[in-house]
């Protein structure tokens, strides 16, 4: 269960608290749920993006829902702490795409104070840690694991599977690229996905050769 922090004003220090989970489990809407609430008590709010997430929109957070609240991209985390003088509260989306600078950032924000946000994938879709989330998730005070809907099983799912063949680590992608999977769904489309590659590769030796 999250609990927000109640405030001590003779204690400066922040929070750090960490929506984690798989696509389509709703991570940014939840960071916008809260980062509104924040907005609607008149506190101070930046909240920030990965300049390479374009999918929506280049500036705005956007949920798959179509909420959204205005954000400001930036190519590095180092940028943040630049733009977050002075705020009471801050947002991150999509952190997995950080450098693993974005840890010392966050920590170092919440030493001066400020109410953290952080939303990203907890693993890649691969099944492994995603980037500095890990570390992050280890860091933080709160730590809310969401879930999505597994299209297979109707179980709740926590992988992320992409359906394409593009092997590279960082890949935007949606509904036509990904689908959110249980651990059992996971475990056999990875299985599915490893023999596809052995007949492949049995069929090129056996091809003759010109």
């Amino acid at each position: 269960m999250f609990l927000e922090n109640t405030v001590n004003h003779k204690e400066q220090f922040g929070w750090i608290e960490v929506i984690c989970g798989s696509m389509f489990s709703g991570k940014t809407e939840e960071l916008i749920r809260r980062l509104k609430r924040a907005q609607f008590a008149k506190q101070k709010v930046e909240i920030f993006k990965p300049q390479i997430d374009t999918r929506y929109d280049e500036e705005n957070v956007i949920s798959h829902d179509e909420n959204q609240i205005r954000s400001t991209p930036v190519p590095a985390a180092g940028n943040i702490p630049l733009m977050a003088d002075g705020c009471d509260v801050v947002g991150i989306d999509e952190a997995q795409f950080f450098d693993d600078e974005i840890v010392n950032v966050c920590n170092n924000l919440a030493n001066q104070g400020i109410r953290v946000i952080v939303a990203g994938l907890d693993m890649d879709f691969k099944g492994n840690p995603f980037g500095p989330m890990p570390n992050l998730m280890a860091t933080a005070e709160y730590v809310t694991k969401v879930h999505a809907v597994c299209t297979r099983t109707g179980n709740l799912a926590q992988y992320s599977f992409r359906k394409s063949t593009n092997d590279k680590l960082v890949f935007l992608g949606e509904t036509e690229e990904y689908e959110p999977l249980s651990r059992a769904a996971y475990f056999k489309a990875m299985q599915h996905e490893k023999l596809k590659q052995i007949e492949l590769k049995d069929v090129e030796e056996i091809k003759p050769k010109d």
